[in-house]
């Protein structure tokens, strides 16, 4: 009876070297269910309205709108793809077999390159509109913005393989026992990661965001000084303090909101160990770092006025009409 037991405990009963199934109470896993789906679902969403809006309204078709357009994709895809399947693995084994686990990794670390790679983009599109708005229209085009985007997933594709090349050759090599799907990636490759997806990343939009954020205050009191000349001083402050203010909560919100979602993944590798990704123990840092992707619309888009009138016409059904790819949003 105890060996039965046993044996309906592992993944495959018939192999001596198979994993325990995952256990969790039966509450427990229907509340981690319930609030995964609705991530899951929420982000799918989001990113589909953001696509929806920018691929359907002429008037959105700018090269900004195409970073975001490439984010909103990288996006979709983390929920529609990466998210259900460690769901689905969340209290039960990888049945699917080596090479897929590992094509799973690919795509999800090529999906993640692409979504901060995006994330970069759209920082140096509003350093250029802000810091140097005479040459913005030449310097950022849609052509240029086009051939950005590409890279940023070309490139995304070859750094992952080369990053995964091991795991490539010999899918499950980090598996401890059959039906588990793991991937270990050592200190050293760790550390590129962390270099090249993280700190890179990072300090080129801290730069950027500070950047703008100096340019937008020396604005504002530009503006101060004309409106003193002109009007009352007071309304000119009131101005300055709103744009001072709007400006350090932009920056802030980003900076925060990429550090909490992505600080955790790398945290291993700040601690000098071998980062450990498991799909069927739907690890916290990981969901974090995938959280991010249904924030990117909320932080990138939702503050535009237009995506609201989007929303609204897209929900209404309004643009099944035959003429309703020109209307006016901004």
């Amino acid at each position: 009876m105890m060996e039965t037991l046993e044996g309906a405990e592992l993944c495959f009963p018939q192999l001596n070297s198979s994993c325990k199934k995952p256990t969790h109470p039966h509450t427990e896993a229907m509340l981690i269910y319930v609030l995964l789906s609705s991530i899951s679902l929420i982000t799918v969403a989001l990113n589909l309205l953001v696509i929806i809006s920018i691929s359907h309204f002429r008037q959105l078709h700018t090269p900004t709108n195409l970073l975001l357009l490439s984010l909103a994709v990288s996006d979709l895809l983390v929920g529609f793809l990466l998210m259900p399947v460690e769901i689905i693995y969340i209290d039960t084994c990888w049945f699917l077999g080596d090479f897929l686990c590992t094509l799973y990794y690919v795509v999800d670390y090529i999906i993640t390159s692409a979504s901060v790679a995006n994330m970069v983009l759209i920082s140096v599109d509003r350093y250029v509109a802000i810091c140097d708005p005479l040459c913005y229209p030449t310097k950022v085009t849609k052509r240029r913005a086009q051939i950005c985007v590409c890279l940023c997933w070309v490139c995304s594709f070859f750094y992952r393989i080369l990053l995964l090349n091991d795991h490539m050759e010999q899918p499950g090599r980090s598996n401890s026992c059959s039906g588990e799907c793991v991937v270990v990636i050592n200190y050293m490759a760790g550390v590129v990661d962390l270099v090249f997806t993280f700190i890179i990343p990072f300090a080129v939009i801290i730069v950027l965001y500070l950047r703008v954020f100096v340019v937008a205050v020396s604005q504002a009191r530009a503006m101060r000084s004309h409106v003193a000349a002109v009007a009352a001083l007071r309304s000119g402050a009131v101005t300055v303090k709103k744009m001072e203010m709007k400006a350090a909560r932009t920056l802030g919100f980003v900076v925060i909101v990429f550090l909490l979602c992505f600080c955790p993944y790398y945290y291993p590798t700040l601690a000098g160990k071998d980062t450990s990704v498991n799909a069927s123990a739907a690890a916290f840092e990981i969901w974090l770092a995938h959280f991010n992707s249904c924030l990117n619309p909320v932080i990138y888009v939702f503050f535009y006025p237009w995506f609201r009138k989007c929303i609204k016409l897209i929900l209404t059904l309004q643009i099944l009409k035959p003429d309703s790819r020109d209307t006016k949003l901004i």
